[in-house]
C-alpha cells in the first residue's frame, strides 16, 4: 500500500469514527437529557460505551446535585406545584416547591413531581391496612427518605433535578387518604387539568374530599368535585356541625364550610347543597402552593374516622 493510499484510508476511518461518535452522542443526549458537552465528555471518558457513559453522567449529576442542593438549601421556595393522583381506593396530594414559576413549568420539574407522587403513593399503600378511612401526613424529612426508582431516595432524585435546573427544590408535604368501600373520594387541582381522566393532575392549588352518599351516581360525583373547587376557592377552616358551630354575622368572613355560600352557586349554602344532593362530608384536605403551614409533626400520622 502506498503512503498516499494509507493516508486516504486513515482519513476515511477517522470520518467513519467521527460519524459513529456523533450518533452515540445524539443517542446519549436524547436518552439522558444532559448537555452535548457533558455527553461528549462522558463518551470520551468511557470509550464510547453508551451504557457506561450514562452511568457516569448519573454519578456526576448526583454528586453535582448534592453540591448544588447544599449551596441552595437556604433559598426561598414559594413556587412549585401541587400534585394529585387518585384511584378507587386511595388518593394523594403532594407539594413540591421550587424558586420560580419558570422552573415550575419545566418538564423535568413536572416529571419529578409525577415520580414523587407515584413513589409516595406506593409507600403509603404499603403502610395503611386499615378498614376505616385512614389519613397519613408526611413532612419534608419523611418524603426525602422514601425510596424511589433505581433504589434511590426521593432526596437523591431531588438532587438530580436540582443539578439539571439549578434551583432549590423541596419536597414539602403530602397527605394520603385511603377510603373503605362505603366512603368515596373526590379531588381537584387549580388551574384545572385539561384531561380529567389523567392519572396525575397538577396545579397551584389542590383539594381532596372524603364523603358518603346513598348513591354515588354521576350527579353526586360532579357535586363532590365542585365542593373540591369550593374548598380551593373559599378556604374553609372546618366542615362544621350545626348546633356546635355558629355562623358568622358577616358572610364574607365565614370560615365554617357548611355556612359558606357555595362558590359555584352563591344562592345556596354548602349545607343546603349537600342536604339536597345527599352527601355527607367526612373530611377534606386543601393544599396551596407556598402557603404558611404548621409543622406536620410526627413522621407518619394515621387517623381514622367512622
Amino acid at each position: 500500500m502506498t503512503h498516499k493510499n494509507f493516508l486516504r484510508l486513515l482519513h476515511a476511518n477517522n470520518i467513519l469514527r467521527a460519524t459513529f461518535n456523533k450518533n452515540d452522542l445524539a443517542k446519549l443526549r436524547k436518552k439522558t437529557g444532559y448537555t452535548f458537552s457533558n455527553c461528549k465528555k462522558a463518551l470520551e471518558v468511557n470509550n464510547n460505551d453508551i451504557a457506561l457513559a450514562e452511568k457516569w453522567l448519573k454519578e456526576q449529576a448526583q454528586a453535582l446535585g448534592w453540591s448544588k442542593a447544599t449551596k441552595l438549601e437556604g433559598r426561598s421556595t414559594l413556587q412549585g406545584l401541587i400534585g394529585l393522583t387518585m384511584s378507587n381506593e386511595s388518593s394523594l396530594l403532594v407539594e413540591v416547591n421550587c424558586e420560580t414559576d419558570f422552573v415550575a413549568r419545566n418538564k423535568s420539574f413536572v416529571s419529578f413531581v409525577e415520580m414523587s407522587l407515584d413513589t409516595c403513593l406506593k409507600h403509603c399503600q404499603q403502610h395503611s391496612d386499615s378498614n376505616s378511612l385512614a389519613k397519613i401526613n408526611l413532612g419534608n424529612k419523611d418524603l426525602k427518605a422514601i425510596i424511589g426508582p433505581e433504589g434511590k431516595s426521593l432526596a437523591d432524585h431531588a438532587a438530580l433535578t436540582i443539578s439539571k435546573l439549578g434551583e432549590n427544590i423541596q419536597l414539602r408535604r403530602a397527605t394520603y387518604l385511603k377510603n373503605p368501600g362505603n366512603v368515596y373520594l373526590a379531588g381537584y387541582t387549580h388551574p384545572s387539568s385539561e384531561k380529567m381522566t389523567a392519572r396525575v393532575h397538577t396545579g397551584k392549588y389542590g383539594s381532596l374530599v372524603a364523603y358518603t352518599s346513598a348513591s354515588n351516581n354521576s350527579t353526586v360525583q360532579q357535586v363532590a368535585r365542585q365542593i373540591c373547587q369550593h374548598i380551593v376557592g373559599m378556604n374553609p377552616a372546618k366542615i362544621g356541625v350545626r348546633g356546635e358551630d355558629e355562623p358568622m354575622e358577616n358572610k364574607d368572613e365565614e370560615s365554617v364550610m357548611i355556612y359558606q355560600d357555595f362558590l359555584i352557586d352563591p344562592s345556596v349554602t354548602v349545607e343546603q347543597l349537600i342536604e339536597d344532593v345527599g352527601i355527607n362530608i367526612i373530611d377534606f384536605i386543601r393544599f396551596e402552593c407556598g402557603e404558611q403551614i404548621e409543622d406536620v409533626g410526627v413522621p407518619v400520622e394515621v387517623s381514622q374516622n367512622s
